[in-house]
């Protein structure tokens, strides 16, 4: 029982420490490759725990080796652009200027069905509203819509807009981001005076509170369920 937990404590922590070298980046494509990647490196994780007679000293370097590859393939595909589709593979084309690419959703394996829900997932309830429908190589699908179907914007209504701010957490669970306060602005002393201000007397008492993107502050104490609300959540 005790080398089994051993055995578990040194393999997350190698695990982790494999993913935090991978990056965020190369966690967030999600290519083929990628999942690859984790799906054996989970499995050399687990052969170490659940089978006693395999060293675990071969499950490490298994993991570290096929880290090591990860590492090099990803620079490669920096260099070069040709390996780089050869190992991830090129973005599909499933609609075009609103018409459907037959030979690509054929070549996926995607019917009319699949594309259809899809789209609805991502707000298009019909065919007619995509201008353009392209599958990434990560498997999302990313939608178009033809122009009478997008969005205004105020540029296009030549409106004048303020510059928006990151919102941001100030207070979790009593405990303040000090960090998060310079985003917004603001030092310990004047987050303070403002939930004073809101009769909130010390930052224990708070359940959440954070500044939005007009830099406005919202506090939800720990003893009630109403939002107690701030002008402003920035001394700039």
């Amino acid at each position: 029982m005790i080398t089994i937990i051993i055995r578990t404590f040194v393999l997350y922590f190698t695990v982790l420490f494999s993913l935090r070298v991978m990056g965020k980046g190369e966690l967030s494509k999600m290519d083929p490759f990628q999942m690859v990647i984790l799906f054996m490196i989970s499995e050399l994780a687990s052969l170490p725990i659940a089978e006693p007679d395999v060293s675990l000293i071969h499950g490490i370097c298994a993991i570290a080796t096929l880290l090591f590859l990860q590492i090099l393939l990803s620079i490669l595909s920096l260099k070069s652009t040709s390996f780089k589709t050869i190992v991830n593979g090129t973005p599909s084309i499933l609609i075009d200027q609103g018409r459907l690419n037959h030979f690509e959703m054929k070549r996926l394996r995607i019917s009319a069905d699949d594309l259809s829900q899809q789209l609805r997932l991502k707000g298009y309830p019909s065919i007619s509203d995509v201008d353009y429908a392209i599958m990434e190589i990560n498997g999302d699908l990313s939608v178009i819509p033809v122009t009478q179907k997008q969005p205004l914007t105020p540029e296009q209504m030549n409106l004048t807009t303020e510059p928006g701010h990151l919102p941001v957490v100030l207070i979790a669970d009593g405990v303040i981001c000090h960090q998060n306060l310079r985003h917004a602005g603001l030092t310990e002393l004047s987050l303070k005076e403002k939930l004073l201000e809101l009769g909130v007397p010390h930052p224990d008492q708070i359940f959440i509170a954070f500044s939005d993107e007009h830099q406005k502050l919202t506090v939800y104490p720990k003893d009630s369920r109403e939002r107690l609300l701030s002008a402003k959540g920035g001394d700039r």
